[in-house]
Formats: C-alpha cells, structure tokens, sequence
C-alpha cells in the first residue's frame, strides 16, 4: 500500500481513527490495538493510551498471531472479543452495537455480519473460544475456530458493504476512494 494500512485516509481521518471511533460502545470495556511492521510510526500518529497498545514481535507469522497476542494482553474476565480487522475498516458504529446487541441475545459463541451471503467483520468471538483460538494452527487463523463451530454461528444480516470490503490492495483503496469506480453502486 504504500504506508501502513492503520494510517490510510477514510473520510478525512486515518483508517485505525474510524475504526476505534466505530467500536466506541458501552459493552466496550477494554480495547487492545494490535500493531505489528510499523507500531512506533501508528503508535504515534494515532492517540492511544500505552495499555491499549499490543506490539505483535511476531507479525511475520500472520494474523492469528496478532489475535493470539491481543487475547494474551486482555483481563481474564471478559464475556468476549470483538474482532476488528484494519483491512475491512468500513464498518460504522451502528453495526457493532448491532452485533453486540445479537451475541449478548443470542449468547452464539461466534456472532458476524453477513452481507448478500457474505461473511464479513467485525466478528465477535465468545470468551469461551479463547483458548481455541489459542490453540489454532497459524496457516488456518482463525477460521478454523468458525468452522469447529459452524452450527453455532450467529449470521447478522446487514446492508453494510463495507463489512465485506477488504483493503488490502492499493486498487481496493483506490475503489474506496473514488465511490465512482465501485462497480454496482
């Protein structure tokens, strides 16, 4: 991309700004920002208190990696984690209250977005899945926990592409940023 992906524009303020903007909520007790490649140059740009910054030493081996570190950095008593990806940051503050609402609802161990039959993020993860998601192979992520649990999903119907959206390319933040490009809008 060019730069890290934390500090890309998205309406005027850095991807990782909307993010934490979008999870402010008060089911919300801790939050925990993973950094990995360029931690001192996001840590700085964007205001975080030093307990919510978690440098992943170990970010080579992949995003299961960065989950497993911020899982490690948390309190042992949490109902959960909610999963937020720096590569699928539009998503707005109204879908994660959503979300939120469906897991303490629905009390399914995993609870996502689906957006026209896809599955999206953020994802919620039970507490109760910690140590699998401790436990899961590094090549599968955390995937492999949703599929040991597939009967158990809580599939959220939602009308937010950006659930969806991965930016993980410079012609997918091109998309983004030129609304015009996007093919079916």
């Amino acid at each position: 991309m060019g730069s890290p992906k934390a500090l890309l524009p998205y309406q005027g303020r850095p991807f990782l700004d909307h993010l934490l903007e979008a999870t402010r909520h008060p089911n919300i007790s801790v939050r925990r920002v993973v950094l990995g490649l360029h931690a001192e140059t996001i840590a700085k740009a964007i205001h975080l208190r030093e307990e919510e910054i978690v440098v992943n030493e170990n970010w080579e081996s992949g995003q299961l990696s960065s989950i497993q570190a911020a899982l490690k950095a948390l309190p042992t008593v949490v109902d959960g984690m909610l999963l937020c990806l720096v590569d699928h940051p539009l998503i707005s503050a109204s879908l994660v209250s959503d979300l939120i609402a469906e897991f303490y609802s629905s009390q399914a161990p995993i609870v996502l977005p689906v957006y026209m039959s896809r599955r999206g993020h953020p994802v919620i993860f039970s507490a109760k899945l910690f140590p699998e998601l401790m436990a899961a192979p590094l090549d599968v992520g955390a995937r492999a926990v949703v599929w040991a649990h597939r009967g158990e999903v809580r599939e959220f119907p939602t009308n937010e592409e950006g659930c969806v959206l991965n930016l993980n390319d410079p012609e997918a933040f091109a998309r983004i940023a030129n609304p015009q490009q996007r093919p079916g809008i």
